[in-house]
């Protein structure tokens, strides 16, 4: 028994709760944050195509030239969705990264 009268069971499984909505909550920020990726690639993704063809609503270009702005434009489109994603999600893994258990020491021999 601890010193409050409980039982080692009871404490066990008070952490065993704890660590429970930790993971969710692990789960839960993962979720968002996938979301958040997503949601800002294709507003960048969707940016990016709209400045780059742009031009082809309003100038008389030839179909060559409109084809190739289409084009130019999706491909910039495809990258900067890519990257953003990835640039957010990695972001967000070293932000979360374990932290050492006492602060200022980074050795845990120290």
């Amino acid at each position: 028994m601890s010193n409050n009268g409980e039982s080692l069971d009871s404490c066990r499984a008070s952490a065993d709760g704890t660590h429970a909505q930790h993971a969710q909550a692990r789960r839960d920020a993962v979720t968002v944050e996938i979301g958040y990726a997503l949601a800002s690639a294709v507003f960048v993704a969707a940016v990016a195509f709209g400045v780059v063809t742009g031009p082809a609503l309003f100038l008389d270009l030839s179909s060559g030239a409109v084809r190739a702005l289409e084009t130019s434009g999706g491909a910039l489109a495809a990258l900067l969705f890519a990257l953003r994603v990835a640039t957010v999600l990695f972001r967000f893994r070293h932000e979360t990264a374990p932290q050492p258990s006492q602060p200022g020491r980074t050795n845990p021999d120290s």
